[in-house]
């Protein structure tokens, strides 16, 4: 689905930075290496001004663009500077990238220098941020950290057009959406829609699903500066990771997926005009979801049962002229007609996950809103390890919505590949579409997951429940009880 029901927007910067603190590189007593380090130092000073110097190195995922942000207490003013473009707004400096050292891989590093005046006193800043993620401090887990605990959540990987755990043994993902991970954090409210303890997951559990979907927001994850800090970075990824390890404790497999991204889209059918990842966008962006991805392989290589859904619901063919365009972006990505952004194909995304050593089961879904797989065969992604499905979204309104169409463009796809219907629902507070839907599933062995484990309103979110401990509503009822059905 395209728009949680929630309303309000909050306001949010324009700028994108990150944030450190210290001055020089910082080890915490774990040996965890800070997601990212900055030296500062004046190297000349004289009555009236200074020059200073900062070298930026990044610990986490490539960026393709960066800023630094750090404040004077003593109202130093910068004036000239080099290496980067300079900037003041009352206390605090920014240093943003030049057009020509904007990359900054894992591990590099990249300096910069300025003048500026002072009177009376000249302290060091004590706190730097890079692209909003705070330096020198362990703001995340190393990359060597433990995975999460897995419970008896299956290691799934593609056997020709099947998924199959360790065993070799069939598995199909069935089970439903946890949304919230997407909106709150951005819209300032928080990190989930509701609780996930324990027993909020175990409720889940005894519907019989084994998979929940987990839609995420790149801005968050990434802790960029337009998010409140106790929803971004660290405390994010930490709240995801133990989300995560409960559907595993409950022998559920968790598919952790890429909703809402940044760039700016303003063309035919867009969500909204912001730049920031505050709606659904028509196709990832090349700043930041090759970076969203690699951190969040990272985070999860060493866990199999974790599966990746790589993009909510593409939808470029609303923006291209063609449809041979609109595929072309899909796959491939880079300057789009109609998109004004720079995008990153499922090739970029699939490449930055594998790039990782991550080799995880990988989803991706086609064009008008993951509702179209036409021709997803002809521009399928190359994975190298062989471990990619095709997701499919269906609802009552959406113009794939009837067995004549999933039989002409799902069952040529579904001979080839695992094909994994993400988002199934209606907005009629029935069921009788989803019940079509999922013996039409059922009856070619696929997968399929409800939309959404949320306490909405039925007929626009569309909810499967009145309450967290699992109350479905009339919609809901429909899946509870085929689930139950099948795997009870």
């Amino acid at each position: 689905m395209r728009h949680p029901p929630r309303s309000g927007l909050l306001a949010v910067g324009a700028a994108v930075a990150l944030v450190g603190t210290a001055i020089a590189p910082v080890v915490t007593a774990s040996g965890a290496t800070p997601a990212c380090t900055v030296d500062y130092s004046v190297t000349s000073q004289w009555d009236t001004g200074f020059q200073g110097a900062v070298k930026i190195t990044n610990n986490r995922a490539a960026l393709s663009g960066w800023s630094l942000t750090f404040d004077f207490a003593n109202g130093q003013k910068v004036g000239q500077g080099w290496n980067a473009k300079w900037s003041q707004s009352a206390t605090t400096v920014t240093a943003a990238n030049e057009s020509w050292n904007g990359s900054l891989g894992s591990g590099a590093s990249v300096s910069a220098g300025f003048l500026a005046s002072w009177s009376g006193s000249n302290a060091v800043p004590t706190t730097f941020k890079l692209n909003g993620t705070t330096c020198n401090v362990d703001t995340q887990p190393p990359p060597t950290d433990p995975p999460p605990t897995t419970g008896t959540a299956p290691e799934l990987h593609v056997s020709g057009n099947k998924l199959v755990d360790a065993d070799g043994s069939t598995r199909r993902l069935l089970g439903v959406n946890r949304s919230g991970g997407e909106f709150m954090c951005v819209q300032g409210y928080g990190i989930f829609d509701g609780p996930v303890d324990d027993a909020s997951v175990k409720a889940i559990a005894d519907w019989k699903a084994n998979t929940v979907r987990i839609p995420l927001n790149e801005e968050c994850w990434l802790g960029l500066s337009n998010i409140k800090p106790e929803y971004a970075g660290a405390n994010y990824i930490s709240a995801v990771k133990d989300l995560v390890a409960k559907v595993e404790a409950h022998g559920m497999t968790p598919l952790v997926e890429l909703h809402w991204s940044y760039g700016q889209y303003t063309g035919n059918s867009a969500g909204c005009s912001d730049v920031h990842a505050t709606c659904q966008k028509p196709m990832p962006d090349a700043q930041y979801s090759p970076a969203f991805w690699s951190s969040v392989a990272r985070t999860f290589k060493d866990d199999q049962a974790v599966a990746f859904d790589l993009f909510n619901e593409p939808y470029p063919d609303r923006a291209t002229s063609t449809t041979a365009q609109a595929w072309a972006c899909w796959k491939d990505g880079g300057t789009c007609p109609g998109i004004g952004y720079e995008v990153a194909g499922m090739q970029d995304l699939v490449d930055a996950v594998r790039g990782t050593g991550a080799r995880n089961l990988i989803l991706a879904g086609g064009l008008a809103y993951s509702n179209d797989l036409s021709q997803w065969l002809t521009y399928k992604p190359s994975d190298p390890t062989g471990n990619l499905g095709a997701a499919f979204h269906t609802y009552n309104f959406n113009t794939c919505a009837s067995e004549s169409c999933w039989n002409s463009t799902l069952t040529p796809v579904a001979a080839q590949v695992p094909l994994v219907a993400g988002e199934i629902g209606e907005n009629t507070c029935s069921h009788g579409f989803v019940d079509t839907a999922m013996k039409w599933f059922d009856d070619r062995g696929l997968s399929y997951l409800g939309w959404t484990w949320n306490t909405w309103d039925c007929s626009s979110g569309p909810s499967l429940i009145s309450d967290y401990d699992g109350t479905p509503t009339s919609y809901g009822v429909g899946l509870r009880d085929h689930l139950r059905a099948l795997n009870g």
